[in-house]
């Protein structure tokens, strides 16, 4: 049996999205179609990854429409330098939704909004390695 699982997020605009998630440092491995607007793109990051597909998908497949006008899902990204990304995305016209912030845990964190509206937060632990005793 193969162990792997992954999230999918529902996006309008599939590259758009697709390319966001490449700056916080996601690589696509996999694209449908091959060539032209894609419908479907995998990435990436260490051994995780991360499936973008269009918002039309699920009435495709199994009948229920995306919801609208609420977050669909949050996405927990560790990063090295929590600040340093919020101002590269900032300059990039990315939502800040929360500045980054020291958390009582001993991460810093910070959120912001990929191109459709979900939030993403940045998170950077007191060794960079991710979480030891996080919630």
């Amino acid at each position: 049996m193969t162990e792997r699982a992954f999230p999918v997020v529902f996006a309008e605009m599939v590259e758009s999205s697709a390319a966001f998630y490449e700056t916080l440092g996601f690589r696509r491995h996999f694209q449908l179609p091959p060539e032209g607007e894609p419908g479907y793109i995998g990435l990436r990051r260490g051994s995780h990854e991360l499936a973008v597909v269009t918002s039309d998908w699920p009435r495709q497949q199994y009948g229920k429409p995306v919801a609208v006008g609420g977050v669909k899902f949050e996405l927990f990204v560790y990063v090295e330098a929590v600040d340093a990304l919020v101002e590269t995305l900032r300059a990039s016209g990315v939502a800040i939704l929360r500045e980054p912030a020291d958390m009582p845990w001993g991460e810093r964190v910070a959120y912001v909004s990929d191109p459709d509206g979900n939030p993403i937060a940045l998170a950077v632990g007191p060794d960079t390695s991710g979480p030891q005793d996080s919630p």
